[in-house]
């Protein structure tokens, strides 16, 4: 009976002993598939916060002529950020040809007014021994009317030709005042300037009070004449020679009319003004490759006045204070972890520090280069597939901020 009691505890011993190293295995193996689910279920991310920036260009060649804030200035959208002039040195001769053009057309219209003058002194003898037919009359009214016309017109000339005259001396009086301001030029200077540009303004504002009572009688002259034309007397031609006058001067008073248009394109041109798209602060443009070895510090952080820059060259640029999206890139062994719309933790690491939730917006559809920040060794050439994530509200970064992407 002992004999049978020891060796049934011996078995046991033996079961013990072959069980517990088994036990020991299995949940080793336990952990393991434990933590593999884990690492499948949970990962973490570094991401940054970014933000919109809108680069300030212009859409033709131009040159500065005043940047109106600093950098890191805040700027709401529609403030004024730069005034460029887009008229270009070559383009210099086309305005001067403008205005050859414009005296040229004055001049015709002095010499068209010159024609009707013996035509007048042909009607006049013409009445003081003939009894005025009703064709004498409409000669008469029409002489008037266009008499007046050329009037205005020439007004027109002579005062557009003094303003470009004017707006020219403005500019050269801005000039010599920072001149003289630097000790560059004596005050006599300016002061001859200023006397011309006020004698040229007064010249300006007298001929335009003449062109009101020119167009004034052009009104009542024209108004005469189609009284008269209404009368039911039957109508007759017009005398050959003023119906050919009369048509060039309406070729006169359209290539006035053009050329004053173009020359008033080119006046905005000189003054174009970009403003701010958003509300933001100005931040500082990159510089260009080829320049950079050149560049002392903080030089073309932005652009200054003066300088010329291309089409579509960025003058400077403004960010949004807060960012609007958190991205961040996911290696291709976790690409099957993530999902639109699933939940993540976003984790804010300076101080003080922060953890908010938030969502995945989209997922991007390539796998792309990561930028070099993100990269664990900056040797390496690391890709990712983008991960765009919403900023969680109350979080408070700033764009460019790292920050780290935590899943649930």
């Amino acid at each position: 009976m002992k004999a049978g009691t020891g060796k049934s505890h011996a078995l046991k011993r033996s079961y013990l002993r072959h069980a517990v190293p088994v036990t020991v295995w299995l949940a080793c193996v336990g952990v393991v598939i434990g933590l593999f689910y884990q690492r499948s279920a949970r990962f973490e991310l570094v991401g940054f916060a970014r933000g919109e920036v809108r680069q300030i260009a212009t859409s033709s060649t131009a040159r500065i002529k005043d940047i109106h804030v600093k950098i890191f200035d805040p700027v709401k959208a529609g403030q004024l950020l730069v005034t460029v002039d887009t008229v270009l040195d070559d383009e210099q001769m086309v305005e001067a040809e403008l205005k050859t053009q414009l005296a040229v057309a004055g001049a015709e219209v002095e010499r068209l007014a010159a024609l009707l003058i013996p035509t007048q002194e042909q009607l006049q003898s013409e009445n003081a021994s003939l009894q005025i037919s009703r064709e004498d009359n409409w000669r008469r009214f029409t002489v008037d009317a266009e008499a007046a016309k050329l009037r205005v017109l020439e007004l027109q000339a002579l005062i557009a030709s003094d303003q470009v005259t004017c707006n020219g001396l403005a500019v050269e009086m801005k000039t010599c005042e920072k001149l003289l301001a630097d000790d560059a030029i004596v005050p006599y200077e300016l002061e001859k300037i200023k006397v011309e540009h006020d004698s040229l303004l007064r010249k300006i504002e007298e001929n335009q009070r003449f062109q009101k009572q020119a167009e004034l009688d052009l009104q009542q002259a024209e108004q005469r004449r189609d009284e008269f034309a209404r009368q039911e007397v039957p109508k007759q031609s017009a005398d050959a020679a003023l119906e050919a006058i009369r048509k060039e001067i309406k070729v006169q008073e359209e290539t006035i009319k053009g050329l004053l248009e173009q020359l008033a394109a080119f006046g905005s041109r000189r003054s174009v003004s970009l403003t701010s798209p958003i509300d933001g602060r100005v931040i500082p443009i990159h510089a260009r490759t080829n320049d950079a070895l050149n560049q002392r510090p903080g030089e073309d952080v932005l652009r200054r006045r003066g300088e010329v820059v291309a089409a579509g060259d960025a003058i400077l640029a403004v960010s949004e204070e807060k960012p609007s999206e958190i991205v961040a890139y996911v290696d291709e062994q976790l690409l099957g972890s993530l999902k639109e719309q699933m939940p993540v933790d976003v984790v804010k690491t300076r101080t003080p520090a922060q953890v908010a939730r938030s969502k995945v917006a989209y997922i991007g559809p390539t796998i792309e280069l990561m930028p070099q920040r993100l990269w664990r060794n900056p040797a390496i050439l690391q890709w990712g597939r983008p991960v765009l994530i919403e900023v969680p509200p109350g979080l408070d970064i700033v764009p460019g901020e790292l920050v780290g992407i935590r899943g649930l």
